[in-house]
């Protein structure tokens, strides 16, 4: 997985890769050739005081250090530019795919792990790159290279290295084996400490209110505990690697020098050989220990790799289309929005939210959707822009199945109002544009007007050009709720969806909003889903959803002659309000 994913992300640099290649096996080269030019100084200079010798060979060996370095420094910079470039092209791809996700699957990751994916698992491939281009070519090559010099130093004492790599090779196996499960199992304990840090940082309001700071400490702790003992159960491995290659290398370096020196006191070896010899040795030492550096990290990026793949390869929503200019939609002719025995369940859910579905809702028309909180409502109106995606059955859209329907092209049609009044950080006129960039003041308080949003925005500093945080903090909920029924509404659409949008206003703001709105949305498929009696009376169709089962469905006289459910939920509401 590890191998196949960088490859494919290391094609379109051939020619930088190529380049780290070449420079790799330069300085390589240069650094097996020292040790060599080493004994020659050694035997031919010191030994034989011949100082021609020296200087000549010493010019040699600076030269090839300078080359060596050089190519060092390049194969670097090269190499990490490359990583920077393959890391910023994954986390691109990633944020892309996880915008064109059907919801169901966003759930079914988890918004702290797909952060985790986007982030410390692409840094984890990013960092196995740079130490690829830094030490996988180069190691292989300087161990096969040092083992051919060494041998040719001198054969007799060739029988040490080939007794001492077999034995470096165990222990590098043996330590990636422990580390792959410990790697694993820790990337999920940071998903997990992500998802309790994301928890508690966004119901800071909760925890207080309730005084569960303590238990939420606690919590926390508990994940942060388990994240360190993975840490340095892999810690110790990694560390008990060195002194375990450094314990194999210094009994073989004595070995050699012991055994090395009895060979040239017979005269059977010269001295310069024996440096040189104890050079490759350590030069192969240096190529075992990147390469068991390199693959002590590559565990954790092999599962790195499988959990940004498993993302990349999840099937998407998202299909192509040419969107109208600026976004804005035309009208479906006649059609509007039908449900057909439309059945939707969560992956691995043992039972569906929505069963057998069924309804139209014509142009020109407002259909509402009531029912005891957890029925499945939310779930409607989400099935419509694909937000999510049906498991069964069909939606179309003007007669045309909307799975068939390009995704720009579908929600150019749509203007939805979510159950979350979301803002993001910046004016209000860059919140209000999100759904039409192009569109000038005077259309912004036309729709804030409709909204019943332009007094307050008008009481403002800044009015329009107001700066908002991130969510909207510092506004209320209505009014929250009311600049995103006027984002909604600024762009025409065929299909206006209202999810909950008017559960922070007050009865009377809410008469005036529904007024206003009725010549803003003339001619267009309206679907609101409500908790207030008042919200639905006056709608074209009401659907009562129970339990996930369109159980009545009809007009608001209708359904209190046909309904006993809803004749419950009406006269509960109306005690309600006799009592206040």
């Amino acid at each position: 997985m590890l191998a196949s994913l960088l490859f494919q992300r290391l094609a379109p640099y051939k020619a930088h890769v190529l380049a780290i290649v070449l420079l790799q096996l330069v300085q390589t080269a240069a650094a097996l050739l020292l040790p060599t030019f080493n004994a020659k100084i050694v035997d031919d200079g010191l030994v034989a005081g011949n100082s021609e010798v020296i200087l000549r060979l010493g010019a040699w060996m600076l030269l090839l250090t300078v080359i060596q370095v050089l190519a060092a420094v390049l194969a670097g910079y090269l190499g990490a530019v490359v990583a920077m470039r393959v890391g910023r092209g994954l986390r691109q791809e990633l944020f892309d795919k996880i915008h064109s996700m059907p919801g169901q699957d966003v759930v079914a990751f988890g918004p702290a792990s797909l952060v985790v994916r986007t982030t410390n698992d692409v840094l984890q491939l990013q960092n196995i790159t740079v130490l690829v281009f830094s030490m996988l070519v180069a190691a292989p090559v300087m161990g096969i290279g040092g083992v051919i010099l060494a041998v040719e130093q001198d054969v007799a004492l060739s029988w040490i290295v080939f007794a001492i790599v077999p034995v470096l090779l165990l222990i590098m196996l043996v330590i990636v084996r422990k580390l792959v499960p410990l790697y694993r199992e820790g990337q999920g304990l940071v998903d997990r400490i992500n998802g309790v840090l994301r928890e508690q940082i966004l119901g800071t309001a909760v925890i207080r209110a309730f005084v569960r700071q303590s238990f939420e400490m606690k919590r926390f702790e508990a994940a942060n505990d388990a994240l360190t003992k993975n840490n340095l159960r892999s810690a110790r491995i990694v560390a008990a690697m060195l002194p375990l290659v450094m314990t194999v290398v210094n009994l073989s370096s004595a070995g050699v020098v012991w055994l090395g020196g009895l060979r040239i006191i017979a005269g059977e070896m010269q001295l310069g050989a024996l440096t040189a010899f104890i050079a490759y040795i350590m030069q192969i030492l240096l190529a075992i220990m990147m390469a068991m550096y390199v693959l002590s990290t590559a565990p954790r990026a092999a599962v790195s790799a499988e959990r940004v793949t498993e993302v990349l390869n999840t099937d998407s929503e998202r299909v192509l289309s040419a969107a109208t200019p600026d976004g804005v939609a035309v009208r479906p002719s006649a059609e509007g929005v039908r449900f057909d025995n439309v059945v939707f369940a969560y992956p691995g859910a043992e039972t569906p939210v929505l069963e057998s579905i069924t309804f139209h809702a014509p142009p020109g028309t407002t259909t509402a959707v009531i029912g005891s909180t957890g029925s499945g409502k939310s779930t409607i109106v989400s099935l419509v822009p694909r937000l999510l995606d049906v498991s069964s059955g069909t939606i179309s859209l003007d007669g045309r199945d909307i799975a068939a329907v390009p995704l720009d092209a579908l929600r150019n049609q749509l203007g939805v109002v979510p159950q979350e009044s979301w803002l993001f950080r910046g004016t209000i006129a860059e919140n209000l544009r999100i759904s039409l960039p192009s569109a000038t003041d005077s259309q912004l308080w036309h729709v804030l007007e409709a909204a019943q949003a332009a007094d307050f925005v008008r009481e403002l500093p800044r009015g329009l050009e107001t700066t908002l945080s991130q969510g909207g903090a510092g506004l209320s909920g209505g009014q929250r709720q009311r600049l995103c029924i006027a984002r909604a509404i600024l762009r025409p659409a065929s299909v206006y969806l209202f999810d909950d949008s008017f559960s922070a206003l007050d009865t009377v703001t809410e008469a005036k909003l529904r007024a206003a709105l009725e010549p803003e949305l003339r001619g267009a498929t309206v679907i609101i889903v409500a908790q207030r009696i008042n919200t639905v009376v006056s709608a074209d169709q009401i659907l009562l959803i129970d339990e996930g089962r369109l159980v009545a469905k009809g007009t608001h006289d209708e359904l209190l002659k046909s309904s006993g459910t809803y004749r419950e939920i009406v006269a509960s509401q109306l005690e309600t309000e006799e009592a206040a």
